[in-house]
């Protein structure tokens, strides 16, 4: 088991667990990147417009896996939304959530 396991769990799990609460996927990439390849549903919200756009997600009452391209602006945007109220976990790289996805 490695030391990121240790401390912060399998995130497939939490990944799977998440979904099966109904959680949405926030795709906070660019326009360009998200047009480029997205996961079906996915809600676009660029990191730079979470801020005003927070309603939005807030109204959905749902819990929020948020995702990018490497997993750095996707992070943010977690810690954004907890600190705003909103059940969020940061789902990583599009690459591995799509396999996490399945």
């Amino acid at each position: 088991m490695g030391l990121f396991t240790a401390l912060f769990g399998k995130s497939t799990n939490k990944i799977e667990e998440y979904i099966e609460k109904g959680a949405v996927i926030l795709d906070v990439r660019t326009l360009s990147e998200y047009k480029g390849n997205h996961i079906k549903n996915a809600i676009h919200i660029p990191l730079q417009e979470l801020n005003s756009r927070l309603n939005e997600i807030k109204n959905l009452n749902k819990p929020v896996i948020a995702h990018c391209a490497s997993g750095m602006r996707s992070a943010n945007a977690t810690s954004f939304l907890k600190s705003n109220g909103v059940d969020a976990i940061n789902g990583g790289g599009i690459a591995s959530l799509q396999r996490k996805l399945g």
